[in-house]
């Protein structure tokens, strides 16, 4: 069991909140004050803390809002199982999947410049792409039925394959360039807008925001997202003064136990600067993404996007019959948006997030969701290898916090 002195539980009030470490909040608010049940809220720390005294997890940062108040930022456990080190609420995870979004934000920046359309075949702005192949079931190659477009792009139905498809060809072993010039000698894997496949295609758009902007993808980050937005502790690398913020990444021992990896902190500039999964960041910083979208695009004074954008970003874009199917099974009741799974069918999907929540998450474990119905923003850290993949080891954190999370809210809708 993890001591006592090594844990850091953080409740519900400013007390609390104070006690996280530097934050940027001067309070929480009370939970009852935006229809929240304080006993509800309880319970949901209740339940991350077990999953650490019973070493299921060494450490987990949770943080719940609604109509912009952040009611419940809560840090428990360790950021290293063996060191005890404990976590903070401002302790820095690899968010991994979590980059996709904002990758995405970037690329709707450019979309309402006037950069690029939906509409525009990918190949007008990547020559390279113009003329690619598609590998039939049989192993022959035919034409593209008809070109890939942005949107696809955005949707992942582009027709790249998967990402294990493309494990021998090293795609992050160079730069964005270098990327390009590999995926522009492969054959497409389906015809474009056919299928839903998690490959490649955000760390292309992130090679698009460098191409558009004339900026590489952390400088693009910086000054058009992460500076406004005032999210200090997001980036492609870690300095080094705020290295020992960082968790650990854990897996399993034979027992089943929690027990940590040798996991490299990144404390320079990667000369593969991935927009599908790069970034390292911290709950709040993440927190104040999602207001900014649930807000319509602006927060405390600064606009990242116009309210129609965000809404165009969880708008479904899959054709009738292509599914989201990310680890095998189709995910019943959702879309597809600009690098958003969309709640469009709660009544297929079985979640109880509100109509057109969008969310996604990152393969060590975190997630997040923003519900406009409800107005609820919530954010997950934890760092797990293949902590996103349901049955792998790692506690369904992703339903029991969504589960504990309406349980509590009173008069929600649907």
């Amino acid at each position: 069991m993890i001591a006592n002195a090594s844990r850091r539980s953080l409740l519900a009030g400013a007390a609390a909140f104070i006690a996280a470490g530097p934050a940027r909040a001067a309070s929480l608010s009370p939970p009852q004050a935006v229809g929240f049940d304080p006993a509800g809220v309880a319970a949901l720390n209740s339940q991350m803390h077990a999953l650490v005294d019973q070493q299921k997890l060494a450490g987990v940062v949770t943080l719940l809002a609604r109509k912009g108040r952040v009611v419940n930022l809560d840090a428990y456990g360790s950021l290293d199982a063996a060191e005890k080190t404990p976590v903070r609420a401002d302790s820095i995870f690899r968010i991994a999947s979590m980059t996709k979004p904002i990758t995405g934000v970037a690329m709707m920046q450019l979309y309402e410049q006037g950069r690029w359309r939906l509409d525009d075949p990918v190949a007008k702005h990547i020559p390279e792409f113009a003329g690619l192949k598609v590998k039939s079931a049989d192993g022959s190659l035919v034409d593209q039925a008809q070109p890939m477009t942005m949107a696809q792009l955005m949707s992942h139905t582009a027709g790249f394959g998967v990402s294990a498809l493309y494990e021998n060809d090293k795609l992050g072993e160079t730069d964005l360039q270098g990327m390009i010039e590999k995926l522009a000698k492969l054959p497409l894997a389906s015809q474009p807008g056919t299928d839903w496949a998690y490959g490649p295609v955000v760390n292309v758009q992130g090679y698009v925001v460098e191409k558009l902007s004339g900026k590489s993808l952390d400088r693009y980050f910086q000054d058009h997202i992460f500076t406004p937005l005032k999210m200090p502790d997001t980036q492609f690398w870690v300095e080094p003064a705020k290295a020992a913020r960082v968790s650990k990444i854990h897996t399993y021992d034979a027992g089943g136990k929690i027990v940590p990896t040798e996991s490299r902190v990144q404390t320079t500039k990667p000369r593969f600067l991935s927009g599908s999964g790069g970034l390292y960041s911290t709950a709040e910083d993440y927190f104040r993404f999602c207001q900014a979208l649930l807000n319509g695009g602006e927060l405390d004074g600064a606009r990242i996007l116009k309210p129609e954008t965000v809404r165009l970003m969880r708008q479904d874009v899959l054709r009738p019959g292509v599914k989201v199917d990310l680890y095998g099974p189709n995910q019943e009741g959702l879309g597809f948006g600009m690098d958003f799974a969309v709640h469009k069918r709660p009544a297929e999907s079985g979640l109880p997030h509100g109509l057109d929540s969008y969310w996604w998450g990152g393969a060590f474990g975190t997630w997040f969701w923003i519900d406009p119905t409800n107005e609820v923003v919530f954010v997950g850290m934890i760092q797990n290898v293949r902590g996103s993949i349901p049955g792998a080891g790692t506690p369904e954190v992703r339903t029991s916090s969504a589960n504990a999370v309406y349980a509590a809210l009173s008069s929600r809708k649907a």
